[in-house]
């Protein structure tokens, strides 16, 4: 599928206006910020604290972004609008995911500033959040399409508040259960073991594999977010 980057465009800006203008949702910018100063001062030197940071901020931020500019879409009855133009599938998906990913890229590039926190390689680590920016984009856009109103949009990344955020605490208890050792393959886990890498003795392995996980979970829910797209279109 080809992209028009004059039409993308031409979607990332009418989201920027209207994204501007509502200040229930723009006020979400903030979160992340907020997040880092915290934990900045009370908890810095408690593990994981900011994988947290970062997890957390990727649904409040990230998903629930997405998830609301495709919901008031659907909720205008201008999304099937929208593939009535010459705009294609993807020109679409990328213009409105545009506007998100850049959001989340400089909100958490501030949040990593403010915490102060330093990686291991910084190469490895911004793989990492790229990938897990667009691969809770692509999250944002499936909760989003399941959804008639900005309310809805709002409780339904609830679930993947609960799945993806909460995996990195139900992985500590694999030792004492097994079944929760599949936790430990989710991105957000991934990611958390990533940002704990220690500073010396580490392989380049021990960095490829996060991120290597992290870009399958990118891929495959990117991947079922256009097949839905699609498919949503079609029956309503």
């Amino acid at each position: 599928m080809s992209i028009s980057l004059k039409r993308a465009g031409a979607i990332f800006v009418k989201d920027y206006k209207e994204f501007s203008r509502n200040y229930a949702i723009s006020i979400i910018l903030i979160f992340p910020i907020m997040f880092a100063v915290l934990f900045r001062i009370v908890g810095s030197s408690l593990p994981g604290a900011f994988g947290l940071v970062l997890n957390t901020s990727f649904v409040i931020l990230t998903s629930m972004a997405q998830a609301c500019l495709i919901a008031e879409e659907k909720e205008r009855n201008t999304l099937r609008s929208l593939m009535m133009t010459p705009a294609t599938t993807m020109d679409v998906l990328f213009g409105k995911s545009a506007l998100v990913f850049v959001m989340s890229a400089v909100t958490l590039a501030m949040a990593t500033y403010i915490f102060g926190y330093e990686p291991v390689s910084i190469w490895a680590f911004v793989a990492a959040i790229l990938l897990s920016i667009i691969l809770y984009i692509a999250a944002g856009t499936i909760c989003g399409l399941f959804s008639k109103t900005l309310l809805d949009a709002s409780l339904s990344i609830i679930p993947v508040a609960f799945i993806f955020t909460g995996a990195p605490g139900g992985a500590v208890l694999a030792d004492d259960y097994p079944i929760f050792k599949v936790l430990e393959y989710f991105p957000s886990s991934q990611l958390v073991h990533l940002l704990g890498i220690p500073h010396m003795g580490y392989m380049t392995g021990d960095l490829l594999r996060p991120i290597l996980i992290i870009l399958a979970w990118t891929v495959g829910l990117t991947i079922v977010s256009i097949v839905l797209y699609q498919r949503r279109l079609k029956d309503e």
